[in-house]
């Protein structure tokens, strides 16, 4: 079906260091977003047929100001999971630690045959990173 897919949006407190984390860390193919006058900065993170966009938190209080209340209640992250797929695990997550970001499951090799290890990025978010599967 021509056009279709999924978009994502997530809250974040500052977009340099959410773009720091999943473009400089990372390294995955995370743009800032060309805005009409008036629409706030985002980042937009495209995979396939879907996207996530990074816009700040203050940015959506000021549209919708009753979500206002709702971030300070729910916090951010809980109960998903970003997964992404990078080219060398091991330098990853050696930066990741480096940059003092919370792991939450050390780098191991699945039963499966696939390394991966889980943080959370600077908002909680949680990123499970696993290697890309070579030869595909």
């Amino acid at each position: 079906m021509a056009g279709s897919g999924v978009s994502i949006q997530l809250t974040v407190v500052d977009l340099d260091a959410t773009e720091a984390f999943y473009v400089g860390i990372l390294e995955l193919d995370v743009m800032r977003a060309l805005t009409a006058r008036g629409a706030p900065e985002h980042l937009i993170l495209k995979h396939g047929g879907g996207e996530i966009i990074f816009v700040e938190e203050d940015a959506v209080v000021r549209e919708h100001p009753a979500l206002g209340e709702r971030f300070d209640e729910f916090p951010k992250g809980v109960g998903m999971t970003i997964h992404v797929t990078v080219d060398d695990i091991v330098e990853t997550y050696e930066a990741v630690a480096e940059e003092d970001m919370e792991i939450f499951y050390p780098l191991e090799t699945k039963p499966y045959g696939i390394k991966e290890f889980w943080c959370f990025d600077p908002d909680g978010y949680l990123v499970a990173v696993e290697e890309a599967r070579r030869g595909k």
